[in-house]
């Protein structure tokens, strides 16, 4: 059977992605294209608490008792990257997030450090996504278990360790493709955006001792409620952004680390993502109260403002895909007609590909389906 040639540049597409899968944190030409900590309405609504440590490129501050939230400026450098932070009980501490290098890592444990002196019983990764995991070789060497959804350590295996040290031809190949066979202005501009981010990742991933998970928890196990003394924790497993998302809540103080299920002022990072189950899951976030305090994977901690915020962007990628499978627009064709509206102008946006293009193609086949 002969493929349409738009039929076949999106199977290149997801082949390229289901090969490189590489969500979490990459930039641009022009420079960073996710949000910060700075300067964002959700951040003027959520003031942060006591400052513990400035490290330029990401700072950690208590944002309630025993509860410590590490927050990434990419302005200022990319070695977390992503957003994590620590709980501090009587008898023990949790870490949370791997960072996208050992020195991001290495800047959390000395924030902890900083107020804190007794065992850390665990650091957790809320994915496998390189930004969340490429500094787990610091806690290694610190000797601290490191826990993961069971599905983390065979997707680092599987995606990270062949592209480690390589040859990267095969790995740029499809992003090179699109910018050589770019048919707009805008469409060329969204290639060089991709080639770039794919440039920056495969960088920082060699740079990276990989470093697997020590426990790896199944679904079974799930929610799993740890006592740290006089702080309890509850983990929680959640479908949307990869094959295997975790969750941190504080439920006492409603407070919820929620990893890269929610971006703030962002568009989401979708090329791992079952959207669908994403949009349930930011539902029941909806559903942990109005008071409920986020610390997003990327982006200032918000409260459910955020959690709207990215629903409505995913609304709005539903809604174009949607006219678009109407009207019997291609895919491909329907990709590059999505155009950020203007009440999205200030979001931050990783690349193209991996918010946009991959969204839409969900979207776009759910409405052929008759699912939307």
């Amino acid at each position: 059977m002969k493929m349409k040639q738009g039929a076949k540049r999106a199977l290149a597409r997801r082949s390229f992605v289901a090969g490189a899968s590489l969500a979490g944190a990459a930039w641009a030409t022009e420079g960073w294209g996710w949000p910060t900590s700075a300067g964002t309405p959700s951040q003027a609504a959520h003031p942060a608490g006591p400052l513990l440590l400035d490290g330029g490129f990401a700072s950690a501050r208590k944002i309630a008792e025993g509860v410590y939230a590490v927050v990434s400026d990419t302005t200022k450098g990319f070695d977390t990257l992503c957003n994590g932070g620590f709980f501090l009980g009587r008898d023990a501490a949790i870490v949370w997030e791997g960072y996208a290098t050992a020195k991001g890592a290495a800047f959390q444990l000395q924030a902890l450090q900083k107020v804190y002196k007794r065992p850390v019983m665990a650091a957790i990764d809320s994915h496998y996504h390189f930004d969340h995991t490429c500094g787990n070789s610091q806690y290694a060497e610190a000797k601290i278990p490191i826990w993961a959804h069971a599905k983390v350590g065979p997707l680092i295996q599987e995606r990270y360790v062949p592209l480690q040290k390589s040859d990267k031809s095969q790995f740029l190949e499809a992003a090179e493709k699109h910018l050589h066979d770019a048919v707009s202005e805008d469409d060329q501009k969204h290639a060089e955006g991709d080639l770039a981010a794919l440039k920056n990742v495969a960088a920082l991933v060699d740079a990276a001792v990989l470093t697997l998970p020590t426990r790896s928890l199944q679904p079974s196990e799930l929610p799993m409620k740890i006592d740290l003394g006089g702080l309890e924790l509850v983990l929680e497993t959640h479908p949307g952004h990869t094959p295997g998302d975790l969750i941190l809540r504080v439920p006492a103080q409603e407070i919820v680390f929620a990893g890269d299920l929610l971006f703030n002022h962002s568009y989401p990072v979708t090329m791992d993502a079952d959207v669908a189950s994403w949009m349930q899951t930011l539902d029941a976030f909806g559903r942990f109260g109005r008071k409920t305090l986020f610390v997003p994977g990327h982006g200032p901690v918000c409260g459910q403002e955020g959690v709207e915020l990215l629903k409505t962007v995913f609304a709005d990628l539903a809604q174009h895909a949607r006219q678009m499978a109407q009207l019997g627009v291609p895919l491909p064709e329907a990709q590059r007609r999505y155009s950020v509206p203007e009440r999205f102008k200030g979001l931050g946006m990783m690349c193209w590909e991996f918010c946009v293009d991959q969204a839409v193609a969900q979207f776009y086949e759910a409405a052929v389906a008759g699912k939307i």
